[in-house]
Parts: structure tokens; C-alpha cells; sequence
């Protein structure tokens, strides 16, 4: 077998950043979409590629290190760009883990690092990790110039997007402009990575849960038009904006997941789908055009979904719809630029709920503006809409973010680890806000999960809508309590808390 030329890797960790619930197997195991980005567009370009996810095949730092070694190529690229904002940055445990160990036994193999997380740090990445090469962007020309140097008898780094060392320093080129043209990339190269083994969120599964297997990602579009300041998904692409694929190449890549792979759960990974009524119903016509029988996912807003949307998402194997409420408080909403009007949420959660569609709710406690009141206020409002099921967040300070960058500049304290960028994890440390501390607003998100999923209201409709078996994962779900390092109350010690049940 011939060394390929490049190796791309997605780290894992999942212990350390989910505790305890990465023994029960709630998360998803999502296929690496930027790893497989990068690995086709290498692949069209005429060079060898292998792709290893060391997540789904549950290899340490070492294990991964020495998997690499056996390949041999000349370049080991390590991608941390994960499926949403919190991915990237808690995944850089595992990258710097596979690197170190890289470096010990095999220090002839060059090492390059790419993500989210990257984009937004590239001279404290360079600084910190033990890697020669950084991307700053998406990266995929750059990918491709930098193994064509490492080719070259005498190879130059003056490559847009790329960092490199050159005698001992750090040294930096301009960001390379993104890909204008997103139907000239290849398809992910999907077939270098164990596509039968990936695995659904347990929500998406509900009333079917053991049929979480196999798991695939489509994606529409990349990047989003708004600007949140605790959202950091546009920092690998520079600026907010939204860059749209054609629907033939759209349904080119839905075909292949399901014909080639028999994948039915199916996560559309945009950031933001349900934006435009006329594309969004022009591509669900597509699908409904082939029969296929479809249990998929999307992002939406309050404020750009239509009753006539959501009606074509469903008939296309759309059932779940993710909203960003974020919020029911108007103040605390309009500091962090997160702009619709929370008092429309009851109104587009009742259409959405009478076209037949699943609503999966995100909330965040703890942003700037926050205090017991209103995030009481959210928790209610959790409760009102009911939602099937709920992501509970305490706001974290991702780098990339506007959030970020007030931390540093208040002197606000950051987690000592990557790890701590983990909603789940033992360390994870959210921010403090103008009126609390981060003890009590992850005090207060832990209790509010335990609120909302041991609610018997919530419990009877989960009950009449997938059956006892799935009420019975939940409370499974439920008896495990994450061991926080930070949590300042226990729950019945949290002032002015209401069970809203």
C-alpha cells in the first residue's frame, strides 16, 4: 500500500468533555464535514488522502498518533472545525493530544492544524501546540498550495491563510478570500470515513431510538447573515454572510448519503436553513420528488420561517426544527444582538407545532445581561413552549466571538483549558454575568435541565407523542448529574428559582 500524501484527522475526547454522558450515548457521532471537505477537494486536486475520525473509532491521543505514524504521509492535518460553534474550541484538547504524541514518535511527519477554533486564534495556536503549520480560513487552496511546497525542492510558505515557523518565529500571510463559488467544490469524500457507524442525536430518534445508526450530514450553505455576539460560526469565514449551493449539487449529495450509504437520519448542518421560502421549498419539492422516507433536521428563526415552509420541510422528512430562541427577555436579547421579537416566539412555535413538525428548543443562561429574574423568565418560557426536547446552555465566551473579546477586555475569568469550553464538561466555566457569577448561572442551567426533563408535563406529552420506552430513556437520561468544578449552589439552594412545572 503506497503512503498517502496527506492525512486528515478529527480528534477525540469524548470523556472528558461530556463526563459521564458519553457512557450513555446521547450525543451524536456526526461524520467530520470539513475534514471530508478538505480531503475532496485535495483528492481533486491529484493528491492521496486519508481521512481517520478518531471520535467515532474512540482512539486516544496516542492511538491516533500511532495510526498516522503507520500511514506515513507527509502531512498530518488535524481538523477541529466541528457541527457547531462550541465544537471546534473544546475539541483542541484532543488535537493537541494527538500532536503531542505525533511529535514523540514521529517527528519527521509534518503537522498542520485546521478550524474554527484556529481561525479565531491562529498566533496562540502556533504558540501553544506543537504543529508547524496553522490555516486561517477555510483553507482549501491553501491545503492544497502547502502540500505542493512540502513537494517542492525548495518550498516557500507565502501561501494566503497559511501560518508557519521560519527560524524560529511565528510567521503569518494575509487570509485567503472564501470559496465564491461553493458548487466548485467536490463532494465530501465520504467514502474514506466509516459511514455506517455514525449516530443520530437520541432526540431525533425519539419513538425509534435503537435506530440511530447510520447518521449523515448535508449542507446547504455555509456561514450565516447575522452577527450574534456569542456566536462565533462566521470567524473561519471572516465576516457574516451566507453562500448558497445550487439545488442540483444539494440533492447530488443527498442522493449519495442515501443510495450509496442507506442514510435516513439525516442533519442538515446549515446554520441557518429556513431562511428563504422560495429555496427551501424548491429543494424539499426536490426531495419530495424522490420518495425517499427521511428523519432529518434543521436550523430556523422565529423570524424567517412561514407556515408554507414549514409545511414543505414536513412533507420532505424535515420533523425537527431547531430554533435559537435563546432568550424570552427583550434586554437581554438586544445586548447580545440576537434581533426578533420574543414575544412572536408562542405564535411561530403554534405554527410550527400545527404543520406537524417536532420543535427543538435553544436556550442560553448567563449572557451579559442576565440575571435570577430573567433567566427565570426563560426557564418559563421553556416550559410554555414544551418544546420535544431542549438545549440548555450557559453562555460560554467562544473564541471568535464579540463575547470573547468583552471577557478579555472586562478581565472577566476564562476557563484555564479548552475542556472548559464544554457545556458538559467537569471544568466548564461560563461567563459571569453583569449581575452573577458563573457559579450561579451554571447553577442555575443544571437545575433548569433537570426542571424541564422531570416535568410530568413534559413527560405526558413525550409519552403520548413516542411512547413509554422513550419516556423511560429520559428519566434514564435524567439520574446522571454532571460533576461541575465550578457550580457555586446546589438546586434547591438557588434564590428566587420557580419549577415553572
Amino acid at each position: 500500500m503506497n503512503s498517502p500524501t496527506v492525512v486528515i484527522v478529527k480528534p477525540g475526547d469524548q470523556k472528558r468533555l461530556y463526563g459521564a454522558l458519553s457512557e450513555f450515548s446521547l450525543t451524536a457521532v456526526e461524520p467530520p464535514l470539513w475534514a471530508a471537505l478538505l480531503g475532496g477537494y485535495l483528492r481533486s486536486h491529484g493528491h492521496a488522502v486519508e481521512l481517520l475520525d478518531a471520535e467515532v473509532e474512540g482512539w486516544d491521543g496516542a492511538e491516533t498518533a500511532a495510526r498516522i505514524k503507520a500511514l506515513n504521509p507527509l502531512l498530518a492535518v488535524i481538523s477541529v472545525s466541528g457541527s457547531n460553534p462550541s465544537a471546534s474550541t473544546m475539541n483542541m484538547i484532543g488535537a493537541g493530544h494527538v500532536l503531542r504524541n505525533l511529535r514523540d514518535i514521529a517527528p519527521e511527519i509534518k503537522t498542520a492544524i485546521h478550524g474554527l477554533h484556529v481561525s479565531a486564534l491562529p498566533a496562540r495556536t502556533m504558540d501553544e501546540e506543537h504543529v508547524e503549520f496553522a490555516f486561517e480560513g477555510e483553507g482549501f487552496q491553501a491545503l492544497v498550495d502547502l502540500v505542493e511546497a512540502l513537494q517542492s525542492p525548495a518550498p516557500g510558505f507565502r501561501i494566503p491563510g497559511l501560518w508557519y515557523r521560519e527560524n524560529g518565529r511565528v510567521c503569518a500571510n494575509p487570509r485567503a478570500p472564501v470559496c465564491a463559488d461553493l458548487d466548485a467544490l467536490p463532494q465530501p469524500a465520504w467514502d474514506l470515513l466509516p459511514m455506517t457507524r455514525y449516530r443520530a442525536h437520541n432526540w431525533h430518534c425519539f419513538g425509534h431510538i435503537q435506530d440511530r445508526q447510520p447518521y449523515g450530514v448535508l449542507y446547504t450553505s455555509l456561514g450565516c447573515p447575522f452577527n450574534c455576539s456569542f456566536c462565533c460560526i462566521n470567524t473561519m469565514f471572516g465576516k457574516p454572510g451566507i453562500r448558497l449551493r445550487s439545488p442540483e449539487r444539494v440533492i447530488e449529495d443527498l442522493d449519495g448519503l442515501v443510495t450509496r450509504y442507506g442514510i435516513r437520519n439525516i442533519k442538515i448542518i446549515d446554520e441557518l436553513f429556513a431562511l428563504n421560502e422560495d429555496r427551501v421549498i424548491d429543494l424539499c419539492d426536490r426531495i419530495i420528488e424522490r420518495g425517499y422516507d427521511l428523519n432529518m433536521w434543521a436550523y430556523a428563526r422565529v423570524n424567517t420561517v412561514t407556515p408554507r415552509m414549514l409545511a414543505r420541510m414536513k412533507k420532505a422528512g424535515i420533523h425537527w426544527v431547531a430554533y435559537g430562541f435563546e432568550s424570552a427577555n427583550e434586554r437581554v436579547l438586544k445586548d447580545v444582538d440576537k434581533r426578533y421579537d420574543a414575544s412572536t416566539t408562542m405564535k411561530i412555535v403554534d405554527m410550527t407545532y400545527q404543520e406537524g413538525l417536532y420543535v427543538l428548543s435553544n436556550f442560553i443562561f448567563g449572557l451579559p445581561e442576565d440575571d435570577f429574574d430573567s433567566m427565570q423568565q426563560t426557564l418559563n418560557m421553556a416550559m410554555d413552549i414544551n418544546a420535544e426536547w431542549l438545549n440548555i446552555y450557559a453562555a460560554v465566551a467562544y473564541p471568535g466571538t464579540r463575547l470573547h473579546d468583552q471577557a478579555i477586555a472586562q478581565g472577566w475569568a476564562l476557563p484555564a483549558s479548552w475542556s472548559g469550553y464544554s457545556p458538559y464538561a467537569r471544568d466548564s466555566l461560563p461567563l459571569p454575568t453583569r449581575h452573577l457569577t458563573a457559579g450561579e448561572v451554571l447553577s442555575f442551567r443544571d437545575y433548569a435541565f433537570h426542571a424541564y426533563y422531570e416535568n410530568p408535563r413534559y413527560l405526558a406529552k413525550i409519552q403520548r407523542l413516542f411512547g413509554l420506552d422513550t419516556v423511560r430513556h429520559i428519566q434514564d437520561m435524567t439520574r446522571h448529574r454532571l460533576q461541575r468544578t465550578h457550580r457555586q449552589f446546589g438546586e434547591a439552594e438557588i434564590p428566587g428559582v420557580q419549577t415553572g412545572a
